[in-house]
């Protein structure tokens, strides 16, 4: 499973990437504005600055909701950088500007995917990843790892290059189950992907061999 990092921080962002596990990141409007990013060029500025950082992709989101919008930021964001994966969100312009730019060739995410009828029409739309929220969800009480599931086996059923990027992602269980259900890429916050170095055993087993080890030593 891929991991990438959902964040606009590039102190996090290089944080993950020193780690050696970091595969891409994904990034939206809100991500931007929590780290003071404003105004287009500022913004095409920052997501240079990530593709400097990271080697895998870069989602990178439209805010136009309608289709001649979409295919304009689209192809600008794209133009930056050959990492860039245009984000796309799931409406019906959006799924007109998913198959636009599958034929052009261009990546694209398509985001706030709830159900798994929404992941099946960005799959033939030529979605390149399609991001089930599993968070917001598990935020109404719906089984938001169960999404996960049903779009694995559809998927499955018919072939489809599409990944799932399991997104909002809020703890390190999130991230285990969806690995165990087979998600091809998790999105979440970096303290969720350290969360899975610690185990207390893993701390006392540590503390015992420098004990016995300065005790051999004097």
């Amino acid at each position: 499973m891929k991991f990438f990092i959902d964040t606009a921080n590039l102190a996090q962002i290089k944080e993950a990437q020193d780690l050696g596990v970091l595969d891409g990141v994904t990034t939206n409007p809100s991500l931007m504005a929590k780290e003071g990013i404003s105004g287009e060029e500022n913004v095409l500025a920052h997501y240079r600055a990530i593709c400097e950082i990271v080697d895998g992709d870069v989602s990178a989101e439209v805010i136009s909701t309608d289709f001649e919008g979409m295919v304009r930021e689209g192809e600008a964001l794209a133009a930056l950088d050959e990492k860039i994966v245009v984000k796309i969100p799931m409406v019906k312009d959006g799924v007109k500007a998913l198959k636009y730019f599958s034929d052009k060739g261009i990546k694209t995410n398509c985001t706030l995917i709830f159900s798994a009828g929404q992941a099946l029409l960005a799959a033939k739309a030529g979605a390149t990843y399609v991001s089930p929220f599993i968070g917001r969800l598990d935020d109404i009480s719906t089984d938001g790892l169960g999404l996960i599931e049903s779009i694995r086996v559809i998927f499955d059923n018919y072939g489809f290059d599409t990944e799932i990027l399991a997104a909002s992602v809020r703890h390190p269980m999130h991230i285990i189950e969806c690995a165990q259900i087979g998600a091809d890429v998790m999105t979440g916050p970096l303290s969720a992907i350290e969360a899975l170095l610690k185990h207390p055993l893993t701390d006392i087993g540590l503390a015992k061999f420098l004990a016995d080890h300065a005790k051999a030593n004097g």
